[in-house]
């Protein structure tokens, strides 16, 4: 919603040591008023952003119910992803491990799910090699419609396996509303693709569904642009989100795509959701996987999102751009080296 369409975006700072009951009347107040209250907690004092009708709050008297310390606007187009609405980096807890908040996720595994054997391979490799999460593909967005397009439920019943005998999460991609319970019922985080990011439907389906959400950048999409198919999401009270920068269409024909390292601080800046980068769509070339891998790091990244696959020549979805298990493990090393100078804890 916009200041436009008639809605007021306000932030209701509470006062340090609130109660519990006035905070809940305050939300109670506002769902009176056909509004909506989201709640960010912080060390100190309670924060509740306000969506809804600009007249109706205008004539509430916010600042005199009891707990409420001051009453203040929010002036970026995304309310409840701002820094203004949270100054605090939002940490998602995923399985046994978190990510963001200086908890580092190395999320890798295959572009696809091919066979059981396969996917059970990956996640032995990268387990071992220290990654946090196993991402595969079971459904696959794929430019020709001739091409793999994934093995479907199949597909997460073996993630699922995986996950029982490695302990990794699991990570997938979901195309289609239709799809989000079988989804659900299987993976530990949804993944929502670059095609997909501004899919309004099913970014507010995924938003009222209990599972963290890897919201990758769109190929041509700006960073707000972004931050806004987040606050799909977030204001439909799914507030662990992950964003992932995985590369730009640009003029430049040397790689894939371009991947946009300045947008890793920026979004930070704006932003107090996790964000990481996927390298191995950015560029599409397995040598330059490790050099860019380090520079997300440095930049600020919480995560990474890696294509690793048992025996790449075979692979039926971006073999080009998948690490083998040697390479991966080698690569692995160095992240966590970086992920540890700069201050972070993998997992």
């Amino acid at each position: 919603m916009t200041a436009m369409d008639g809605s007021l975006e306000m932030m209701i700072v509470m006062k340090e040591g609130a109660a519990d009951a006035e905070v809940e009347h305050v939300l109670t107040r506002l769902r009176e008023a056909g509004a909506r209250g989201h709640i960010s907690t912080g060390d100190v004092v309670t924060v509740i952003g306000v969506i809804g009708d600009r007249e109706v709050i205008a004539g509430m008297p916010l600042e005199a119910f009891p707990g409420v310390d001051k009453v203040l606007p929010i002036l970026r187009p995304y309310k409840l992803v701002s820094r203004e609405f949270r100054s605090t980096d939002t940490v998602i807890s995923i399985g046994g491990g978190k990510i963001g908040g200086g908890h580092f996720g190395l999320i890798a595994g295959p572009c696809s799910v091919e066979s059981r054997e396969q996917l059970l391979e990956s996640a032995r490799f990268v387990k071992e090699a220290g990654a946090t999460m196993l991402r595969g593909g079971a459904f696959k967005p794929r430019t020709s419609p001739y091409a793999f397009q994934g093995m479907g439920v199949e597909a997460l019943k073996i993630l699922a396996e995986a996950r029982a005998e490695t302990g990794l999460p699991v990570v997938t991609e979901l195309m289609d509303p239709r799809q989000l319970d079988d989804v659900v019922e299987y993976a530990d985080v949804i993944q929502i693709g670059a095609r997909n990011m501004q899919n309004f439907h099913l970014l507010s389906a995924v938003g009222e569904v209990a599972r963290p959400v890897l919201l990758k950048r769109g190929l041509s999409a700006t960073v707000d642009e972004l931050l806004m198919a987040a606050e799909y999401i977030v204001k439909e009270g799914n507030a662990d989100v992950i964003l992932c920068e995985r590369g730009i269409r640009t003029f430049e024909t040397a790689t894939r795509n371009t991947l946009d390292i300045a947008a890793i601080p920026i979004i930070k800046q704006r932003c107090h959701l996790p964000v990481i980068v996927d390298p191995s769509h950015a560029t599409g070339r397995i040598d330059l996987i490790e050099p860019l891998s380090l520079a997300a790091v440095a930049a600020g990244a919480d995560g990474l999102l890696i294509e690793a696959h048992p025996m790449p020549e075979t692979a039926l979805c971006d073999g080009g751009q998948s690490l083998n298990p040697r390479d991966f493990a080698r690569i692995a090393t160095r992240i966590h080296e970086m992920v540890t100078w700069v201050g972070k804890t993998l997992g």
